[in-house]
């Protein structure tokens, strides 16, 4: 019997996307068992201190309510390895927003009113949350986000920056940013007669989100079972449990009912995380030729004071461009904020902002095409650890979208293209990203009537995770892709890793392979058909994934973007947006374009549109709602095109892909900020490019 045609690395429509356009699909707030209450958390209200005196009297009575929680009577912890998880545990207030109460009620509506009766005393003290680059609390940590050296020093960037011909000298800013997924951070949790807890929620992994409670409620792991089937996105927010899963466990278990906890959008700026702002110092130093002689990139971010998140924002300079000298390096200061956390491409999305700005702003200085400039300094081995790149295609990215996007047509000199009261400019700008693996598990299963059964506890964040899972093991298998069924989003399935740092694909995909094949070879060798409880092969690609790889592994690509600025207005409209990527083999087209597309997205709203700031006075930010904070909407996006080169990497895993979830969103504001240089003459240096920042350089 011939092998059916492989449909790994075919446009195979989403398996559940029918479901989520017919409401078919259930997020975790849309689980409601029997008796379940609702729960409404309530942020402090002041910037720093401690809570005083708390009345419930006022709550209790109001009809419906039937709980209120704080630090005086709510479960105490065990151990929480996130300490933004130790809510309710004392008085403390380490910024405005920390949940001092939960109230419980028999309807959402009365669990808000009850909220809104509590009578809550607060001590205050003096807090700080304004980052300043010359701030006195800074310093410099030992590692970033991702465990890299906070500092990485080759050569004597200073001297070789003093004495080069061509020197860049910029500061770039990038303010608070928020990942407002369109499904809100929610929970809904039960606690069964046996003491068992299993809850309904909204994250990213479901592993990690098991393991979490169970350290923080002293329970075993497998006394958890924790389900995400379907996740509203995430963007990064939803990589840990966030405080509302902590709650909706502690309510359950005072209230001994159900109860469901969804975070209000207007909190969610101040208990999910959000992309600490930067300060960044780049210095550039060049031959006459174009040729870098020193690359200095120096950051200054914020942190909180529960736990230290410093976002590795000069890490890319590390990798990109290859010079003789460089600096990278990261200060941070502990605030009286929100604690950071992962946002889309945390560090290389700022970080490459700034460096492709300096960049360009090198080309401009050196009279030079910017993507020449790139070109030239295209390196063989990533110059921070020497090692030979298991692929490199950035240079390919470069020159296949400047011929498709019709770079070299146009007019370099700024300001020069009219349209009426339009100013029209291009601007390019190089991504990266590193490739990222962890070790998963997987079980796949053949049954007697000749059908195949996938076990892994991937979560599709809106990726379309398991078609793609299901494409890989029908490929391993030799099966048709219809004849797999693939089970995701559950901790009672075999251990994988959170679906983030554009490694869920990779990993999650490396065990299935693993445990397919195994199973395509017991089948071989097993005669006759499958017994009657079928085969099983269960796989763990541990060994695999522990061996430190020799090579330098990162996708590449470059972004291609045309504005058009009105002089009258200072409005800024992106007319088009090109991206060609390298990111190995692309193992689905419809859904790799659909994540490409999405954070280049993504990068125009950080360019133009997304804008938070602290209010030094509150302590608050000031964008915590979609009315307030702005992303892109249908309007805001024009025709976006998203091409990627083939690779064949074989230094990766078995399917040779790369991620590509971050890839799309780096260097994609930078695009845009240089195309309104262009446009302008006007270098801006402070995102996001705004009417009111643009319009004074255009009167």
């Amino acid at each position: 019997m011939s092998q059916p045609p492989s449909t790994l690395g075919s446009p195979v429509v989403r398996r559940e996307g029918r479901e989520k356009v017919t409401g078919g699909a259930r997020y975790a707030a849309e689980h409601t068992p029997p008796g379940c209450l609702y729960g409404w958390p309530v942020p402090a209200t002041i910037a720093r201190g401690r809570v005083e005196s708390v009345d419930t009297g006022e709550a209790l009575a109001l009809p419906g309510v039937r709980a209120v929680l704080t630090h005086h009577d709510a479960p105490r912890l065990k151990d929480p390895d996130d300490p933004v998880l130790a809510v309710l545990q004392n008085d403390r207030v380490p910024h405005r927003g920390w949940y001092v109460a939960l109230v419980v009620a028999d309807t959402l509506e009365q669990a808000r009113a009850g909220a809104a009766a509590l009578r809550i005393g607060y001590e205050t003290a003096a807090h700080d949350v304004l980052l300043t680059e010359d701030h006195p609390g800074l310093y410099t940590p030992e590692t970033v986000n991702g465990g890299y050296p906070a500092v990485r020093e080759r050569g004597d960037a200073e001297r070789a920056f003093a004495t080069a011909p061509v020197q860049i000298d910029a500061v770039y800013t990038v303010g608070p940013l928020h990942n407002h997924p369109m499904e809100p951070h929610a929970t809904t949790a039960w606690w069964t007669d046996d003491g068992r807890l299993v809850l309904h929620d909204s994250s990213q992994g479901s592993t990690t989100v098991r393991d979490s409670l169970a350290a923080a409620l002293g329970l075993r792991p497998e006394q958890i079972t924790a389900v995400s089937e379907h996740v509203g996105g995430g963007f990064g927010s939803k990589g840990t449990p966030r405080p509302q899963t902590v709650l909706a466990a502690m309510a359950a278990s005072r209230t001994g009912r159900p109860v469901k906890v969804v975070v209000p959008r207007r909190q969610m700026a101040a208990v999910v995380g959000h992309r600490a702002p930067t300060v960044q110092r780049i210095r550039l130093g060049a031959e006459d030729d174009g040729t870098l002689a020193s690359v200095i990139h120096e950051v200054v971010t914020h942190t909180s004071t529960l736990k230290e998140f410093v976002e590795q924002a000069a890490v890319p300079a590390r990798v990109l461009y290859g010079s003789a000298h460089s600096r990278t390096a990261h200060r941070v200061t502990a605030l009286d904020v929100p604690s950071p956390s992962w946002m889309r491409a945390p560090g290389e999305a700022p970080g490459m902002y700034a460096l492709e700005s300096a960049m360009d702003e090198l080309a401009s200085a050196l009279g030079m095409d910017p993507v020449e400039l790139r070109l030239r300094n295209d390196p063989a081995h990533e110059p921070d650890s020497g090692r030979p790149f298991s692929s490199r295609g950035l240079a390919a990215c470069l020159e296949r979208g400047a011929a498709r996007f019709g770079w070299h047509e146009r007019d370099p000199s700024p300001a020069a293209r009219e349209e009426g009261p339009l100013l029209i400019g291009s601007g390019v700008a190089s991504a990266t990203y590193p490739v990222y693996i962890t070790s998963s598990s997987a079980s796949a299963h053949a049954a007697p009537d000749g059908s195949y059964h996938v076990r892994v506890n991937a979560t599709d964040i809106g990726t379309g995770a398991r078609t793609v899972l299901a494409q890989i093991a029908a490929d391993a298998l030799g099966v048709p892709e219809a004849e797999v069924r693939i089970d995701i989003g559950s901790s009672a399935l075999p251990d994988a890793p959170l679906a983030g740092g554009s490694m869920g694909t990779a990993s999650w995909g490396w065990a299935v392979h693993k445990a397919c094949t195994a199973l395509r070879r017991q089948l071989r060798e097993h005669t006759g058909p499958p017994p009657p409880e079928g085969l099983t092969v269960h796989a763990d690609t541990g060994p695999e994934t522990a061996a430190e790889s020799p090579y330098a592994r990162h996708a590449f690509g470059a972004h291609f973007a045309e504005v058009a600025v009105d002089t009258r207005t200072g409005e800024t409209r992106v007319r088009r947006m090109l991206g060609v990527f390298a990111a190995g083999r692309v193992l689905n087209p419809r859904t790799a374009r659909s994540q490409f597309i999405g954070g280049m997205t993504m990068g125009i709203g950080m360019a133009l549109t997304e804008s938070s700031s602290l209010d030094p006075a509150f302590g608050d930010f000031t964008g915590n709602d979609l009315a307030s904070y702005h992303v892109p909407v249908s309007a805001d996006v024009p025709r976006i095109e998203a091409h990627w080169i083939d690779e064949d990497d074989p230094h990766l895993n078995p399917m040779g892909s790369k991620g590509i979830g971050e890839i799309g969103i780096v260097g994609a504001a930078a695009a845009v900020g240089n195309a309104v240089r262009h446009a302008t003459g006007v270098r801006l240096r402070s995102l996001p490019i705004t009417p009111d920042t643009l319009l004074p350089y255009l009167l």
